[in-house]
């Protein structure tokens, strides 16, 4: 929802309530099919998505307190990606805040994400290799096959002979519950479009100012990999306006943390660092003073 409520955090609340108390108009809004907007998001891409953060700066353009000279756009983990869509192609996006963005192909980052979740969790590095090639297998189907009844005979068979060599992988669970599962997430319109996406081409082409932040700790944006592929991106686009900022000891939702397991979201009390608020807002101040 609009608080980006999560674990019993709000951080968009608290974001927008500091950056409002600095002087910075905020439009929060829900995602389509939470809260109180309306639509469809099971079928919805993240292209889908940056077709909503489109219609909320048109939006607020139609606003006259407004300086339609100065609509920035924040977005934070697959929002980071959002927010480049929208500026790549649009001369009235005057900078964008990449809260743990991603700028790594979507197969790449979630297999990252998967390996440091699940080490964290626990998990044999003996199990972790073998779940990451299961995995990168599965991404290279929804990759390379466009065609999905192609796409889902093909994740069948494999399915059905990587159950029966590793069943011990798979915990005891049989071929009728695992394969279905796996078939309807593998074929669903979001996890296509992201995992065949690579972020960096687009954000090649975004000339605005661009702060882009993460945490140290972060395990679902890894943060050094992510921010030297953004830096290698503007760069290569030769924007010459941008700032990357990792926090040290932050995790993904920039909560001062322990480990960086999300896990670990729910006890935390503090819902977003200090620091990373006053940061984020001098940037803006600076970027969008007269």
């Amino acid at each position: 929802n609009r608080n980006e409520e999560i674990m019993g955090h709000k951080p968009f609340l608290v974001l927008a309530d500091y950056l409002t108390r600095n002087g910075i108009a905020v439009l929060r809004y829900d995602d389509r099919g939470f809260g109180e907007s309306k639509g469809d998001a099971h079928n919805a891409t993240t292209e889908n998505f940056a077709d909503d953060a489109e219609a909320a700066v048109n939006y607020l353009k139609s606003r006259n307190e407004i300086d339609k000279t100065k609509i920035g756009l924040i977005g934070h983990s697959e929002g980071g990606i959002v927010a480049p869509m929208i500026a790549a192609k649009s001369d009235d996006i005057a900078f964008i805040v990449l809260l743990a963005g991603s700028a790594i192909k979507g197969s790449d980052l979630l297999l990252l994400q998967t390996e440091l979740v699940s080490k964290a969790m626990g998990t044999p590095d003996s199990v972790l290799k073998q779940k990451g090639e299961i995995n990168k297998k599965l991404y290279n189907f929804i990759c390379n096959i466009d065609d999905e009844q192609e796409r889902k005979a093909k994740i069948t068979e494999y399915l059905k002979e990587t159950i029966s060599k590793t069943p011990e992988i798979f915990e005891g669970q049989t071929e009728e519950q695992i394969i279905p599962a796996i078939i309807e997430q593998t074929n669903a319109p979001w996890i296509v479009y992201f995992v065949r996406y690579n972020p960096a081409p687009t954000l090649e082409k975004v000339k605005c100012p661009v702060l882009a932040v993460n945490g140290s700790k972060d395990m679902q944006v890894p943060s050094k990999v992510n921010l030297d592929a953004i830096n290698a991106a503007l760069t290569k686009g030769v924007n010459t306006d941008f700032k990357l900022i990792e926090f040290e000891e932050l995790n993904h939702l920039f909560q001062e943390c322990n480990t960086g397991s999300p896990m670990e979201y729910a006890v935390i009390k503090q819902t977003f660092s200090p620091t990373a608020l006053e940061e984020i807002s001098n940037w803006i101040i600076a970027k969008t003073k007269p």
